[in-house]
């Protein structure tokens, strides 16, 4: 059996792809401000998930500064897709809105503000794929409205599943026949935190 590489997490934190000014911008207003983004890593993953699986309509759940949504957009961008993102916080997403200009990518992207869980519930439009990144607690509630607005076959990433919060949409995702599931406990570099899990589930 041929040896594990030493020092596993400096060894995988090189070989982080380079990002523009944009996404190095957005990384240290995070670190400055304590604002959790999926960092660089899952930003690609969202960006190659997106991209492999052809959605054209993508739905992101927690919009924070935008960082996550850039990599979206930017997936969608070669398809003529569309984004619309969720975030609870008016000031935070004037702040997405800016840097998705920046991004050059605002006409592709429709920011909703207001409360999550009312948001979804008032959303009839289908969807290919959804990014759930929101608080926790959350999430088991927002499963019900992921699979109403996902097609058949179409995707779902959640974030941050390692999180007691996370507890009950992990049993529910994990123990659905409506959902083959599969949670990735690893590390993540640049994500907050890095030692953390994600779940990629297909709508049944």
């Amino acid at each position: 059996m041929s040896k594990m590489i030493e020092h596993p997490e400096d060894y995988f934190r090189r070989l982080l792809q380079p990002r523009d000014t944009l996404l190095t911008q957005l990384e240290q207003e995070a670190a400055q401000e304590d604002i959790p983004i999926v960092g660089p890593l899952v930003g690609e993953l969202l960006f190659l998930l997106a991209t492999i699986s052809g959605a054209k309509r993508i739905l992101e759940i927690g919009t924070a500064t935008g960082y996550s949504a850039i990599f979206l957009a930017r997936a969608l961008a070669s398809v003529h897709g569309h984004l619309v993102t969720i975030e609870k916080q008016p000031e935070m997403a004037d702040r997405a809105a800016r840097n998705l200009r920046r991004a050059g990518l605002d006409q592709m992207v429709e920011i909703v503000t207001g409360d999550a869980l009312q948001q979804l519930d008032q959303m009839e439009t289908g969807c290919d794929m959804v990014f759930l990144d929101i608080d926790k607690k959350s999430y088991a509630d927002c499963l019900l409205h992921c699979r109403r607005l996902l097609q058949p076959g179409g995707l779902l990433v959640a974030d941050n599943v390692c999180f007691v919060d996370a507890e009950g949409f992990n049993r529910s995702i994990s123990d659905s026949s409506q959902w083959k599931a599969v949670h990735l406990y690893s590390f993540l570099p640049g994500h907050s935190p890095e030692n953390d899990a994600l779940c990629v589930a297909l709508r049944v």
